[in-house]
């Protein structure tokens, strides 16, 4: 992608680098103590020999940005990606039949080496799990804290882990070992939901059902942007770090965060129970955790991208947009009438309707 230079809105031109870098303001008053904008160390986004006059950075809050990435500015201004892009003239039939392909070969050997109970690990891990002790709270909190530190501390190593054995092979170690425990933590808490202390009744409230219910829906739009590309997913594409910007990002930077707090507040309310409790506290911790986490890596990657991101956007819900730091387009509804919003519109709702074939099959495995 061509190295590119975004302007505040201050300067009217965009113009790019050839050759060695020169300055194009033209105004004398320009400081020219030359500031790198490049300070985590990006590599592959912003190079060493890119400088810019240290007082641009503070001509308005758009800061400038130098850099070849996916990240390029768009003509909307957009610094990160454009979320939920899905652009069917660009698809390639034998991608997604290799997709199929692999979908299918990772749920066989998942079955065969995890679920079933006659050849799988999956058992063993649950019962020695809940061998610590006889509280199903803390056996599922337990299960919730093991895959959280599995889960973000593999995607801590995510940028030496890719360097050491490729993108493509890194994503293949971490969903392979994440999967499992996920599901494993699924199970469980399906067949363990209703024991424990109940500590609240509310199930007869009138009403409660329904609104219960749309918070849960709601929350699947927040909870899934990572899978915006399902072919890198299963790294049938190259898997890359995006840094989204459009779409359910203007409204939170961390809608799985969002997302996975309205799940768990629509769960535990309904059920009322110690183990919900566990459950919700487990998963709403790591996802706290993994906000975090997630910018500090954004930050390492991205660098002045990132900030110029994050000052635009924020982790409560709404508020860049109330406090006016974020600008919705007039069209702002059409970035979420796209193939991938439609597709988690129908995934929820087979899940919900498919709920009691569900029930049957974790209580088959007897976890």
């Amino acid at each position: 992608m061509a190295t590119s230079i975004l302007l505040s809105n201050s300067f009217s031109t965009i113009s790019q680098f050839t050759g060695r870098p020169k300055f194009i303001f033209s105004n004398p008053k320009l400081n020219l103590t030359v500031t790198p904008i490049n300070s985590y160390s990006n590599i592959g986004f912003l190079k060493g020999t890119q400088l810019l006059p240290s007082n641009c950075l503070r001509k308005s809050r758009r800061v400038f940005v130098i850099g070849e990435s996916d990240t390029s500015v768009s003509k909307d201004g957009l610094v990160g990606e454009d979320s939920a892009n899905f652009d069917l003239a660009k698809q390639k039939i034998t991608s997604w039949i290799y997709f199929t392909g692999v979908l299918g070969v990772v749920l066989l050997i998942l079955d065969v080496a995890w679920l079933d109970n006659s050849t799988g690990f999956g058992k063993v891990f649950i019962d020695s799990v809940s061998s610590v002790s006889d509280s199903p709270e803390v056996a599922m909190f337990l299960l919730t804290l093991i895959f959280a530190v599995v889960h973000s501390g593999l995607a801590s190593l995510r940028d030496p882990g890719e360097k050491l054995i490729g993108e493509r092979a890194f994503r293949v170690l971490f969903a392979g070992t994440s999967l499992p425990l996920a599901v494993s933590t699924i199970v469980y808490f399906i067949n363990h939901r209703y024991d424990g202390a109940q500590l609240w009744q509310l199930q007869n409230v009138p009403v409660l059902h329904h609104l219960l219910w749309i918070t849960n829906f709601v929350s699947f739009f927040f909870l899934y942007p990572s899978t915006f590309n399902l072919l890198e997913v299963a790294a049938v594409d190259k898997p890359k770090m995006h840094l989204w910007e459009s779409g359910i990002m203007r409204i939170t930077r961390h809608p799985q965060l969002v997302g996975q707090v309205m799940w768990c507040v629509a769960h535990t309310i309904w059920i009322g129970n110690s183990v919900a409790v566990a459950a919700s506290v487990g998963l709403i911790g790591h996802h706290l955790f993994g906000a975090w986490n997630g910018d500090r890596r954004l930050a390492i990657r991205y660098g002045e991208a990132f900030e110029v991101v994050k000052s635009r956007t924020s982790i409560l819900p709404f508020a860049a947009i109330l406090d006016g730091r974020q600008k919705l387009p007039k069209d702002y509804y059409k970035e979420f009438i796209r193939l991938p919003y439609l597709t988690i519109t129908g995934l929820t709702l087979g899940a919900y309707f498919a709920h009691p074939l569900m029930q049957a099959a974790s209580f088959r495995l007897h976890w």
